[in-house]
């Protein structure tokens, strides 16, 4: 008798996440936000240096292809939040606010934030009456993980949220939720410090290397064809 044999291993599916970097005393706190459900399409756009938008007077003539800075990379997704599955588990927090908490993570990305410790610091001073320190005016950077090979240090600049189907208590079983990222480049941190903007950059710069060895792949492998194009 002949056994079909097959494959008992599918590819390890990998999850993308949204990382929030907040510089604590402790050095770099981490907040996560895994995806549930990967996004089934990413918009990116790249808008290069326009040498038409600077001012002129005193500077000479700019080239028109001129490229001082890194381009301005935006991307944008959509996330589905679905809390179903955990339903069927028992799990308590779905039964209590469906995917309320997910949502709540999500939307403390646009929000300054001075991390779990920082937060129970500034409690603890306002509950013994002595004031915590001004809080921070600036959002944490964070981290949108695309697989190994993107991981980039964004900013939140865009976020909207589609709910339905709700709880007896209107909390939501389902969401989809809209975002848009800025990608922060290592030139907006030159007045910057700090260990989660070393992190930003080293991050931006790795996602660069990984980018430029992939372009010289590609090209190794359709130099003859390019050659074959030119008219010389």
């Amino acid at each position: 008798m002949v056994q079909n044999i097959g494959l008992t291993r599918s590819p390890k599916l990998a999850r993308g996440a949204l990382v929030q970097l907040v510089d604590s005393v402790i050095g770099i706190e981490p907040s996560f936000v895994p995806f549930q459900y990967n996004p089934t399409m990413l918009s990116v756009s790249i808008a290069p240096f326009n040498p038409t938008e600077v001012e002129q007077s005193g500077r000479g003539q700019i080239a028109p292809t001129s490229q001082p800075f890194e381009p301005k990379r935006t991307i944008t997704a959509e996330i589905e939040l679905d809390a179903t599955d955990q339903l069927a588990d028992e799990e308590l927090v779905a039964k209590a606010v469906g995917v309320g908490d997910r949502l709540a993570a999500l939307e403390q990305l646009l929000m300054p934030s001075e991390g779990l410790i920082g937060e129970l610091i500034s409690a603890v001073g306002t509950l013994t009456g002595n004031p915590p320190p001004p809080k921070r005016s600036s959002v944490p950077i964070a981290l949108l993980i695309l697989g190994a090979s993107r991981i980039l240090p964004v900013r939140v600049t865009s976020y909207s949220a589609e709910e339905s189907l709700f709880l007896p208590s209107l909390d939501p079983l389902m969401a989809k939720v809209s975002l848009s990222f800025e990608v922060l480049t290592p030139d907006v941190f030159r007045c910057e410090s700090g260990p989660s903007v070393e992190l930003a950059r080293a991050t931006y710069n790795f996602y660069q290397v990984q980018q430029s060895a992939l372009a010289v792949a590609h090209n190794a492998r359709n130099a003859a064809k390019a050659l074959s194009l030119l008219p010389f």
